[in-house]
């Protein structure tokens, strides 16, 4: 019963939508407020339907009731109770409903939490959201039903997809899908102004926290992608520029400029088209990202759907909302004035030129992503664009990019003094100079570039902190006054320090690849592997069993000089329902540093196949992201950043005044 009322809620979702879409939008046309008011109880009762209906799948899936196609195909009565959670999104179908359930959220959360905004605004862009929803919702009952059943169900499922059975898989989909799906409502809140014809720094301040909600589960949900790659794929890599990994990054890079451009918006009212155009862009990505997945263009691991049918719906969607916001977007853009001017040499400049740089990467990525799918499209041919090519490309573009980020923090606003703000980073500089010429001269074996990136890191830490301090120190102030104006300080200017820093330890981690060390051996019991200043040693195989496997386990011995430090214990494990086999990489941390131990196949004579790594710092990648995440939430925080601030700090100014409220725009 449950299930059948989950699949009725589904059905019921979709024909909200349908009037979300259609009868807030037409009363903003006509002026009939009882239709534009419709747009607020259709969205937050279109969450309420999808919630249930995710619950009733969900419940499915614990119960095991294999009479659904998806929990048959997806789990197994064995498996822990978190990999069942987990695996109602870990396929295709599952994952689309919580795609569209997050849709629906950020659709409730506009409705509930902006009731001060101007009623055309909200409306509008809660009817652009119901496009989206009824778009996907279209494209679950018509080609991805999850509530399918099958008739006679199964008396045992056919389990997860290994590799998908990790801690990660139930953090990592529900983290980057609310980062895709986050920048669907500042699409919406993008298209809505393109409708109406109005766009300022109000709109700017409403659209602004929602940027950074995405921007910060995005963030995290590539980090945590990266690293469940590292330690579960069983390669020794956190990013090897698949192609679904750069639909990842692209929507990442599109709105890091869409986040600056924003605020210069809010502060100036300068980059107005721009900034449109860059909320457009960042949710197209996300949608194609959607399409790269599960439209079986692309074989990867973490490609979900292989179906062309699939493939075409989405493409249809993609079109739909791609070429039709960007035809909208050439009719109105130019009548949108902007009145902002500023000098060669400010904040706004410099924000605009590293906008410039991000989408130049961003479309680096793009082009080595789709040629080769275009080029097999056209041709047959099967080319492949790597590591080389990405490495190559955007190394130059990320260098300004860096050097550019301290700097633009330390000029002001509208017309800046570029020598004085040269001169406040002058210490991140030598800081960072110094550090790679001891690097150079103290380290053997390791690559220059390598110095030169940590050197570079440097920079970027010391240097997102230069400008606060500036305002924090004064000569002959006692450290109880710099105290209260550290304190006084907006909580976005240190969240934007905190960010730029993040990003400077996850260079220093990239950067620190250049002293890696990798042994690719067959190793025998009791052999010692050197690798940088440890030894690895296998001592012994053990069989362990599993609640849905069995595994081959290596105890393995790390020494320094020949003394005992840690032990670790990398593993081959098989799962017989699936006949499958992954690796469990053994990892142990040292000084942020990492020993990474991959088994491959055994031998007839007791030895085995093995690859082992060091990698220096290579922590610092994944707890740069953190930072950076950290930094938005402090960002978020802001008293001027939070939502359906701006508009109850307008009511409170006219009620202060006494004046009579201004009209809603």
């Amino acid at each position: 019963m449950i299930i059948e009322t989950g699949h009725y809620a589904l059905a019921l979702a979709l024909a909200v939508a349908l009037l979300q879409s259609i009868l807030p939008l037409w009363g903003t046309r006509t002026g009939d407020s009882a239709l534009t008011s419709i747009a607020v109880p259709a969205a937050i009762t279109q969450f309420l339907l999808l919630g249930y209906a995710f619950a009733a799948l969900t419940y499915a899936h614990v119960v095991s009731d294999f009479s659904l196609v998806t929990v048959a195909e997806n789990s197994l009565t064995t498996k822990p109770l978190i990999y069942k959670i987990a695996g109602v999104w870990g396929n295709h179908e599952g994952s689309m409903l919580l795609w569209v359930l997050i849709l629906a959220v950020f659709g409730a959360a506009v409705a509930i939490f902006e009731r001060g905004m101007a009623n055309e605004l909200r409306a509008n862009t809660l009817a652009v959201q119901g496009w989206i929803s009824l778009a996907f919702l279209c494209f679950i009952l018509f080609t991805s039903d999850p509530f399918l059943r099958r008739f006679p169900a199964p008396f045992e499922g056919q389990d997860l997809n290994p590799l998908l059975q990790d801690p990660g898989l139930a953090i990592h989909p529900p983290l980057l899908y609310v980062g895709y799906v986050g920048s669907s409502i500042v699409f919406s809140f993008a298209v809505a102004a393109l409708i109406s014809g109005r766009l300022d720094a109000a709109w700017a301040r409403y659209v602004r926290p929602w940027i950074l909600i995405a921007w910060i589960f995005l963030t995290l949900g590539i980090a945590m992608g990266s690293y469940w790659a590292y330690y579960t794929l069983g390669w020794g890599g956190f990013w090897f520029w698949d192609p679904v990994e750069n639909a990842s990054l692209m929507p990442w890079l599109a709105g890091t400029a869409l986040l600056h451009s924003a605020a210069v918006m809010e502060k100036r009212e300068a980059l107005k088209i721009w900034t449109l155009f860059l909320a457009i862009l960042t949710f197209s990505l996300s949608l194609l990202g959607t399409f790269l997945v599960r439209s079986g263009v692309l074989t990867s691991v973490h490609s979900f759907a292989s179906d062309p049918a699939r493939g075409v719906f989405i493409l249809v969607i993609l079109s739909v909302f791609i070429g039709g916001p960007l035809a909208l977007y050439a009719w109105r853009a130019p009548s949108l004035s902007q009145r902002s001017v500023f000098a060669p040499f400010s904040r706004e400049s410099t924000l605009a030129v590293n906008n410039l740089l991000l989408t130049t990467c961003c479309a680096t990525v793009l082009t080595g992503t789709l040629y080769p799918l275009a080029l097999e499209a056209l041709t047959g041919d099967k080319i492949s664009v790597g590591a080389p090519f990405f490495n190559l490309t955007l190394g130059p573009l990320v260098v300004p990019i860096v050097l550019l980020m301290p700097l633009g923090q330390s000029i002001a606003w509208k017309r800046g003094d570029l020598l004085g703000a040269a001169q406040r980073v002058t210490v991140a500089a030598l800081g960072g100079l110094v550090v790679s010429i001891l690097l150079v001269a103290t380290v053997r074996g390791g690559s220059v570039f390598a110095a030169a990136g940590l050197g570079l890191a440097v920079y970027l830490i010391v240097g997102a902190f230069t400008d606060l301090a500036s305002r924090i120190w004064a000569r002959g102030q006692g450290g109880r006054v710099m105290l209260v104006r550290a304190v006084g300080l907006p909580r976005s200017a240190w969240g934007a320090a905190i960010a730029h820093a993040g990003l400077g330890l996850t260079l220093m981690g990239l950067a620190a690849t250049g002293w890696g060390v990798e042994r690719i051996a067959t190793v025998k019991l009791g052999q010692r592997i050197d690798l940088g200043p440890y030894q690895a040693a296998i001592e012994n195989f053990r069989s362990r069993q599993g609640p849905n496997y069995t595994e081959l386990v290596g105890h393995t011995v790390i020494s320094k000089g020949g003394a005992y430090v840690t032990a670790v214990e990398p593993a081959k494990r098989s799962f017989p329902t699936r006949q499958t086999t992954v690796t469990e990489a053994g990892i142990v941390t040292l000084s942020f540093g990492q020993i990474y131990i991959s088994l491959g196949d055994r031998h007839a004579d007791g030895s085995i196949d093995a690859r082992l790594f060091w990698k220096p710092l290579v922590t610092s990648i994944w707890i740069g992201a953190v930072i950076m995440a950290f930094g938005g939430i402090v960002s978020l925080s802001d008293r001027r950043l939070r939502i359906g601030f701006a508009r109850r700090a307008a009511r409170l100014r006219v009620a202060d005044s006494g004046a009579a409220p201004e009209p809603a725009e």
